[in-house]
């Protein structure tokens, strides 16, 4: 059996990194939420940072594509679930339009996904026009919607980017609408969306970020994009398509069993699909916040998933009831799961970029020391006796240490480097971020005694 549905989506793509694709998917994403329109949002890639402001902006949870992590059924999967119960779907592309192994140009052009290209123009006029021909023709058959200003100085600015732009790469007209140019957002502090050395800060850590959002959703209200109504959106329609049961249904291996979930400020670099995921597999999951010293509640397994523990050094050094209750778990033999920033802590200490030394929660033997620049960063696949998963690694520090490494996860890239996976009894760990969907058999057995 195969599900057919049509939605209108568009691929939001730049040139490169830091042209402003986070802010104007959120900000359509935002104006259309408030419309009362069903908005589905993607994030292309394996990222956790930008998912949270575009999800505070459809009020719905943002899961990510990626061709090699999700697997292509998984993308069409998930593509197609949304386009059965949303008016439109959006989706942020990552980095450049062409870079990456796949990059988004990749997903737009298997998937039929129009692309809208968002560049910054606040330091260009007329060349403007020769980066969007680039962009558009640069690969045949590219699927594209148009082009969208960002950072604009003024409406004179905006009107010399416009006419820069040739007529073959205006796209379709509708009436006295050319939505092949769909408009420019002025540079204004008012919607700016700071950031840190792993990317945009959390949208949650910003009292006035919804502020941010509207501000800016306003602002796109005013462009050609954002006049368009339902009907006008239908030219992006694109046909989503699955075959029911090509994708394998995940065993109840951990019906039964509760896996608690670090969960607050410190490790919030969480996957919603991996949270569906492990409810898929039979387990109940609850959660608890290693900063407010929570003890672990009752539970089987735990997981400590990435985030920032170096923002937080200081006080999670101090956490004495997460601490104790984590040894306690793990000297019982029961399994825990931590990847990337939930490792940190998990060593004797943790050095800062200024030298600063941490003691930390020292069920690991070693040290953590964080680098002026990224120590790893790309996609990495783990074989492990029930499964191969897949993921990727990013992470700014380095670990000394004498666990034993059990295994180490292979780099999709060439230039990549494989990442340790540390074992001390029922507890594992590394800088590799698991996509639990990749495998199902084998996220289950991380939360499994290893006689299960």
């Amino acid at each position: 059996m195969t599900d057919r549905v049509a939605c209108p989506s568009l691929l939001i793509a730049a040139p490169a990194s830091g042209q402003g694709k986070t802010t104007v998917t959120a900000a359509l994403a935002r104006l259309l939420t408030r419309r009362g329109w069903r908005v589905a949002v993607f994030k292309c890639g394996p990222d956790f940072l930008d998912p949270h402001w575009l999800s505070l902006a459809c009020n719905r949870p943002v899961d990510n594509l990626d061709l090699w992590i999700n697997g292509e059924l998984d993308v069409r999967a998930r593509l197609c679930r949304a386009a059965l119960t949303h008016d439109v779907i959006l989706i942020e592309g990552v980095m450049g339009l062409f870079d990456g192994e796949p990059s988004a140009a990749d997903l737009a052009q298997q998937l039929g996904i129009p692309v809208l290209a968002v560049l910054d123009a606040s330091a260009m006029a007329a060349t403007l026009g020769a980066v969007v021909h680039g962009l558009r023709h640069y690969r045949s058959g590219l699927p594209w919607a148009g082009v969208l200003a960002n950072r604009v100085a003024s409406a004179g600015h905006a009107h010399m980017l416009q006419v820069s732009v040739r007529t073959d790469d205006m796209g379709v007209e509708s009436g006295d609408v050319d939505v092949g140019w769909l408009g420019a957002l002025r540079r204004d502090a008012a919607w700016a969306l700071p950031e840190r050395h792993l990317g945009l800060t959390v949208a949650a850590e910003l009292p006035d970020a919804t502020a941010r959002l509207d501000a800016v959703a306003d602002a796109m209200a005013d462009t050609p994009l954002g006049r368009l109504d339902l009907v006008g959106w239908q030219r992006w329609a694109v046909l989503f398509e699955r075959k029911t049961g090509e994708q394998p249904v995940a065993k109840k291996w951990l019906t039964g069993r509760t896996v608690a979930v670090a969960k607050d400020a410190a490790f919030s670099f969480i996957y919603p699909a991996n949270l569906t995921m492990l409810e898929a597999l039979g387990a109940k999951v609850v959660n608890f916040s290693p900063l407010a010293d929570d003890e672990l509640p009752p539970c089987d397994a735990v997981w400590l998933p990435g985030g920032y523990p170096e923002l937080y050094a200081e006080q999670l050094s101090r956490q004495q009831r997460s601490r104790q209750s984590l040894v306690a778990h793990v000297t019982a033999g029961k399994p825990v799961w931590a990847e990337c920033g939930g490792m940190m802590p998990l060593f004797d200490g943790l050095t800062l970029n200024d030298g600063q030394r941490y003691a930390m929660w020292g069920l690991l033997p070693g040290e953590v020391t964080l680098q002026p620049r990224p120590a790893a960063l790309g996609p990495q696949q783990w074989d492990t006796p029930h499964g191969s998963l897949r993921g990727h690694t990013f992470h700014y520090s380095t670990v000394e240490t004498l666990v034993p490494t059990a295994a180490h996860t292979q780099p999709a890239r060439r230039l990549g480097r494989p990442e340790a996976v540390y074992r001390f009894g029922g507890l594992k760990a590394s800088y590799f971020h698991a996509w639990f969907a990749s495998s199902p058999d084998a996220t289950a057995h991380l939360f499994l005694p290893e006689d299960a």
